[in-house]
């Protein structure tokens, strides 16, 4: 099936697409969703260089849309549309296991007449993280909520110790609470790898963010 992957920039959304893949599906698309400024994503705040080398590295174009969070739903869903009239007929998301996040893709798709595919649904966080990191993907943490997470958090590779330490702390492994976000820079389905070179710590409210003010599309070691 032609598809197109929800795509954060992060650990879930590449595993997604990665299974996708996998599974015989031909994603054509990477849809990610950015503020009105066109800067940066929504939800993680990477710039919109940033997933524009990850989607070269990848291989899959970007199709880039810009909401507020109060219309986020409509131009998601307005997205999907135009994704539908170009052929696409499936769309690939992250969904763990938190039912309000899978009937809210259920919902925008059916509106659209896409088909949710949800490869990781019912995957526990520690299972999710396992098999990333045993499938050679490669991610740092670039967003945390900083009154349950610590800033030296930020720019640290998700491992099995970063794994056991959040375990430690009572923090969801996989931040599904949004207790972290991520940044993937390489693994199996990228031919190229994203080198991360400067970078520094911005704040907007409960949040901080890890601002990668320069990076580089290098060769896979």
């Amino acid at each position: 099936m032609k598809v197109f992957c929800s795509w954060s920039g992060g650990k879930e959304s590449c595993l997604a697409c990665y299974k996708a893949i996998q599974e015989g599906h031909e994603v054509v698309s990477l849809l990610t969703m950015f503020a009105t400024t066109g800067r940066y994503t929504r939800s993680h705040r990477l710039s919109r260089e940033l997933l524009m080398a990850q989607s070269q590295a990848v291989g899959i174009p970007l199709y880039q849309r810009r909401a507020s969070w109060d219309t986020y739903e409509r131009e998601f869903t307005e997205a999907l549309i135009s994704s539908k009239r170009k052929g696409i007929e499936g769309g690939v998301f992250g969904a763990l296991y938190l039912s309000e996040d899978r009937e809210w893709v259920e919902r925008t798709c059916a509106e659209a007449g896409i088909v949710p595919i949800l490869p990781l649904w019912g995957m526990g966080g520690k299972e999710l993280l396992r098999r990333f990191i045993e499938k050679g993907f490669e991610a740092i943490v670039v967003a945390i909520r900083s009154d349950i997470v610590d800033d030296h958090w930020l720019g640290t590779r998700i491992d099995g110790e970063f794994v056991e330490q959040m375990e430690k702390r009572g923090i969801d492994v996989c931040g599904e609470n949004g207790e972290y976000h991520t940044l993937v820079v390489d693994g199996p389905i990228f031919s190229k790898r994203i080198v991360i070179g400067e970078t520094r710590i911005t704040r907007r409210e409960t949040m901080a963010f890890l601002h990668v003010a320069s990076f580089a599309v290098g060769e896979k070691a």
